[in-house]
């Protein structure tokens, strides 16, 4: 088979949650085992780290990956989705698998994983963890597919556990309180191994503070110390820090959001650092090169792990920004960063998938914006037509094009250079966009 051949048997031949839904959600770990035992349990080979969280995990994981590469490790990273090419889910620092490596495993080990029946994840998840064994990787960024108890993942026991926040998403899964999800999430503490929480509410903190005494996890809330005193939007579509202990630094990754995923990633920051990860020595003088490393680490986290769709610009004249942001949670920041855009007229390029809570997310939508309704290649997406019928519901106006190509190519027309036109609302949309438009 070819690269292309090979994806397409992955994508086709296996249940996707990115291309079913909830149809393709396989609950439990025994085809994970069964795999991981076939393999030889390759992720006991390398440390891990454990990302969590309804939101901010992808940045997350990818910060984390790009301090560990900046201090000299050699650093498997896998993520999910993928917004263009599969090969962006499993990288070695910053470098995506091969499609050699991805074709050979798929020929070599389909006699043994066809007769379980594994989920495109499941199948996904051992090639990363059997791929990092073999480029010899030093430590793994795993960020959870789904949920966390139950998502095959799982099976490691890492150095840190990391969960960003809880919000509303995948509630046909995970529970329909913030308490159910926040359990699920919890899954993924292990004994003695200590675990980072980004955000709490009054609702799930209780339930994380219970799993950890239960595994006697050290628990560590980002947010009762936050480390960030303030963050500004740098022209470059950046964030300008300034801490309380660490400096202050500029971060490539843009949005507001990122401030609070920051807290997150400095507390894990202080984690590796007071455990010697960072370092060989406790002394000032290491200290000093392990802020310095932090620092060019987070100027780079996109030049470094290839990160893609994070309040990301496109070009300027007029400004064109993408993000991945798809649920209530993620937008509560997205609308407020547009509403706090300084242009003549906003152009918005919107879709969703039909497992979101799309009037929730229109609740929250700028009323100002020209919106040019659209809808990613998936046959999970809602008819752009249906959209634009909830959108003049929410009193949003625009309308409605059969491809984001043609949405896009819309709104470009329409735009002047002091207008500015932002394309989200799914991963899969900004995906699109990303293979299609740029």
């Amino acid at each position: 088979m070819t690269y292309q051949e090979t994806c397409d048997y992955l994508y086709n031949q296996m249940p996707m949650f990115e291309r079913q839904g909830g149809s393709a959600y396989k609950e439990g770990l025994s085809n994970t085992l069964a795999l991981d035992e076939h393999f030889g349990h390759p992720h006991q080979a390398y440390a891990t780290i454990h990302v969590a969280g309804t939101n901010g995990k992808g940045s997350v994981s990818h910060s984390i990956a790009a301090l560990l590469q900046e201090c000299g490790y050699r650093v498997g990273l896998y993520t999910s989705p993928h917004l263009v090419d599969f090969r962006e889910r499993i990288r070695v620092n910053g470098h995506p698998i091969t499609e050699d490596y991805v074709v050979e495993f798929v020929e070599q080990e389909r006699p043994f994983f066809e007769p379980l029946r594994p989920s495109f994840f499941e199948v996904t998840t051992a090639m990363a963890f059997k791929y990092f064994l073999d480029m010899d990787v030093d430590i793994a960024v795993i960020e959870v597919g789904l949920g966390g108890r139950l998502d095959c993942t799982n099976i490691i026991t890492p150095i840190i556990s990391v969960i960003t926040n809880i919000s509303f998403d995948h509630t046909q899964f995970l529970g329909d309180t913030l308490a159910e999800i926040a359990l699920e999430k919890a899954g993924i503490i292990k004994k003695g191994v200590p675990v980072v929480i980004g955000e709490a509410t009054s609702e799930t903190r209780p339930v994380f503070e219970h799993k950890a005494e239960e595994n006697n996890a050290p628990i560590i809330f980002a947010e009762d110390n936050p480390e960030v005193v303030s963050a500004d939007m740098l022209p470059s579509g950046g964030m300008h820090y300034k801490t309380r202990r660490m400096g202050e630094f500029d971060g490539d990754l843009g949005g507001l959001y990122q401030s609070k995923n920051m807290n997150t990633i400095l507390t894990v920051f202080h984690i590796l650092a007071v455990n010697g990860y960072l370092s060989n020595s406790e002394t000032e003088k290491s200290i000093e090169k392990s802020l310095y490393e932090l620092h060019e680490a987070m100027r780079m986290v996109g030049k470094k792990t290839g990160l893609m769709g994070r309040w990301q610009t496109i070009q300027t004249c007029p400004m064109v920004v993408c993000d991945t942001g798809h649920n209530v949670g993620g937008w509560e920041y997205l609308s407020k960063q547009l509403e706090m855009v300084k242009c003549q007229q906003l152009h918005i390029v919107f879709g969703m998938v039909n497992d979101k809570d799309i009037k929730g997310v229109m609740n929250l939508l700028p009323k100002k914006a020209i919106f040019y309704f659209t809808k990613p290649q998936s046959s999970r997406a809602l008819n752009e037509k249906t959209v634009q019928i909830l959108a003049a519901g929410h009193n949003l106006k625009g309308t409605s094009y059969p491809t984001v190509q043609e949405a896009y190519k819309a709104a470009k027309e329409a735009a002047s250079i002091d207008d500015f036109i932002f394309i989200g609302g799914s991963s899969y949309l900004v995906g699109d966009f990303l293979k299609t438009c740029i």
